[in-house]
């Protein structure tokens, strides 16, 4: 009868050591499935719901949609009388360089404290005094105009040397909590449609 040699004993004790760490393997979580996909980490709530399209109630309650600025409503100048469109009668002209907004929720409806920076430079025909400038606040929820708030703004003009600073908020947009990010916000200035033209009798 053939006895187990010591170096046999030490290879069987090696191959149950092996077993003992492939167990290990299988129970130990690796994020990718484990062995064979069984034991994997599972999928957050957020993980599940940003594959399936949906968005989180908890998204929804930190949601805060931007502002932006529509095409040609960055700027705003006024000109002397009889010199529209006249580089060398203009009085000043106003630009927006900045817009932010911060959020809150009330009663059902997100709150909405729209701010405005800015500045308005001199032009030829400049003058020191107050200038009205119209601000306008909109917001649309897909598409559909859900607030629209045009405001005279007001700025002190001391210098017709340099650019004078200004900061318009309107803290009060208030429009019903939406049920997705389909919220659109827009500030920009308004001088409103064109005058209509009254025909001269004869």
């Amino acid at each position: 009868m053939i006895g187990v040699s010591s170096v046999g004993r030490s290879f069987l004790g090696l191959a149950a050591a092996g077993l003992m760490l492939v167990a290990a393997g299988c129970q130990s979580g690796d994020g990718g499935g484990g062995i064979m996909g069984i034991g994997g980490a599972q999928k957050s709530p957020a993980e599940r719901a940003a594959e399936e399209g949906k968005v989180l109630a908890s998204e929804l309650m930190a949601y805060c949609p931007r502002v932006s600025l529509r095409e040609g409503t960055a700027y705003f100048t006024t000109y002397a009388k009889g010199g529209e469109d006249d580089k060398s009668k203009v009085i000043y002209q106003a630009s927006i360089t900045d817009v932010t907004r911060s959020c809150s929720r009330s009663n059902g409806q997100l709150v909405m404290n729209v701010a405005v920076a800015g500045r308005v430079v001199p032009g030829p025909m400049g003058a020191t005094g107050t200038i009205t400038m119209p601000i306008r606040i909109a917001v649309t929820d897909a598409g559909n105009v859900v607030y629209s708030q045009i405001h005279n703004f007001q700025v002190q003009i001391g210098s017709t040397a340099a650019a004078t600073q200004f900061v318009f908020n309107d803290p009060n947009v208030a429009v019903p909590e939406p049920g997705a990010a389909t919220l659109q916000v827009f500030a920009g200035y308004d001088e409103g449609p064109p005058a209509k033209k009254t025909a001269r009798r004869n």
